[in-house]
């Protein structure tokens, strides 16, 4: 059996091929993409045109490796953004990118019309400039509306992607449920919210749990790809859901998705709308039936990545281990600072925007490249401590070790500082981890599994871990005493 999982994130996408044979699971990751935004005339946008023509690049590496006998393919992707498409299926408008600014422009009218604490009420969603509500509700603010009232659907990128393919407009359940405009109390659309801030139902296609066979490719599309076609499954399109599902933690544990975002979390079998929660700004979003997820979203790779990017652009292609050899030869805790800070959300001179940060509150700045990076993997790890314990503090339980997932789980020294700073047994891997999920949905989507541990059993060989311990506890707990006073 093979099956195909495309995984698109922030900074790149990715096409893994898992080969099912009996007990045995091999993967392979068959074609990668860089994947970055486009600032135009002051707005932010996808290249969705090069994203689907990249995922054909791969599909079609698949269809040559398999002889062409792809057994199910599925997408999953960072949430929140959206194109729309007419009833023909023709792409009306760019992709925005979730961290254009038109949120922040209208976040006052916006926030005038439901308030924070209502909306967090009704949603259980964090409240946050980059959710699907505020950008929908952005728009009428802009003129845009006309849009939202003549457009057949509005679909989000996996189910974009997935239109094209197979002809079929859906909702996925883990994408919508983290919108901002979900009722988990009613496992639908919240009429409240979406009467309030005029955005039609009929916008949204048929709402679709993961695990669920979509059915085959298009005709028009298996002749320009030249294939007999392949199944599409929905899997736990969120691409934090579906990393949730590779962790090989079964009790209690807090649970890392280490991306250009760090989401923290725990599972729980239901959501948690408390006072303490909308007062940490805690995230209620839905996963894999059973697995519900209480997290909060943690600026993480994002600074590592664009700090590279920075310095390449001024002449230094650095690697991601010599950022972090430099990092662990710089002397620790000269600067700490808040990762979340709204003055690092947009992309562009991190180091800067670091070394003026520091300048405001320390009169002096990380000046070394090795400075500027021991403050942010310090500083994330810092966040890290914090938002674990306001998950505890949430959940009503003791998450005793962290299992951090994703690429940034690679990085050693993040790992280690994680450790260091809470305390806490830190259990880094699968590296991989959205793909795994993506992939363990899959199997039950096409019934090689009956179950999810019966998939993440026939997974597990694909599970590879590393294990930190904490040390120098008492310099960290000191340190941050400091931390705390930054937020």
């Amino acid at each position: 059996m093979n099956i195909l999982a495309f995984d698109l994130g922030a900074s790149g996408g990715k096409l893994f091929l898992a080969t099912i044979d009996g007990e045995r699971v091999s993967i392979q990751d068959i074609h990668r993409f860089e994947n970055v935004s486009c600032s135009m005339n002051g707005a932010l946008f996808w290249d969705i045109i090069a994203i689907y023509k990249e995922m054909n690049v791969g599909i079609k590496k698949a269809i040559a490796l398999t002889g062409d006998q792809i057994d199910s393919f599925a997408i999953d992707s960072f949430s929140n953004d959206f194109g729309f498409i007419d009833k023909h299926g023709t792409l009306l408008t760019p992709v925005r990118c979730y961290r254009d600014k038109r949120t922040e422009r209208h976040a006052d009218k916006i926030y005038g019309k439901l308030s924070r604490e209502q909306l967090y009420s009704l949603s259980g969603n964090q409240n946050a400039l980059f959710n699907t509500l505020m950008q929908l509700a952005a728009m009428r603010e802009d003129g845009h509306g006309f849009i939202l009232d003549n457009a057949y659907k509005m679909l989000f990128i996996p189910d974009l992607l997935i239109y094209f393919l197979t002809g079929r407009a859906i909702s996925e359940y883990t994408l919508s449920s983290v919108s901002q405009m979900y009722d988990f109390h009613k496992d639908d659309w919240c009429q409240e919210i979406l009467d309030t801030y005029n955005i039609p139902r009929r916008l949204f296609g048929r709402l679709t749990k993961p695990g669920t066979l979509l059915g085959g490719t298009q005709e028009s599309y298996n002749r320009m790809l030249e294939t007999r076609g392949f199944p599409v499954s929905v899997v736990c399109e969120h691409d934090t859901a579906s990393a949730y599902l590779s962790s090989p933690l079964t009790t209690d544990c807090a649970l890392a998705s280490c991306g250009t975002w760090a989401l923290i979390g725990t599972e729980l079998e239901h959501c948690v709308i408390t006072p303490e929660g909308y007062a940490a700004n805690l995230a209620n979003e839905g996963g894999y039936p059973g697995h519900h997820r209480l997290l909060r979203n943690v600026m993480g790779s994002w600074f590592i990545q664009e700090t590279r990017r920075y310095y390449r652009e001024h002449g230094k292609d650095y690697s991601f281990s010599e950022l972090g050899d430099m990092a662990e030869a710089s002397e620790p805790f000269r600067y700490l600072f808040d990762p979340d800070d709204t003055m690092f959300y947009d992309p562009g001179n991190i180091p800067v925007k670091i070394q003026n940060y520091c300048m405001e509150h320390y009169h002096s700045r990380p000046e070394t490249t090795g400075e500027i990076v021991r403050s942010i993997y310090e500083s994330l790890a810092m966040k890290f401590r914090w938002t674990v314990e306001q998950l505890e503090r949430a959940s009503g339980k003791i998450l005793p070790v962290i299992n951090m997932m994703g690429g940034g789980s690679k990085a050693g020294i993040l790992c280690q500082f994680v450790a260091n700073a809470s305390g806490k047994k830190v259990i880094a891997g699968p590296e991989e981890a959205t793909a795994i999920g993506n992939i363990t949905v899959q199997l039950i989507a096409v019934g090689a599994a009956s179950t999810l541990e019966e998939a993440k059993m026939m997974m597990a060989p694909a599970v590879q871990t590393k294990e930190y311990l904490p040390a120098h506890a008492d310099e960290w707990n000191v340190q941050y005493q400091r931390f705390l006073k930054l937020l």
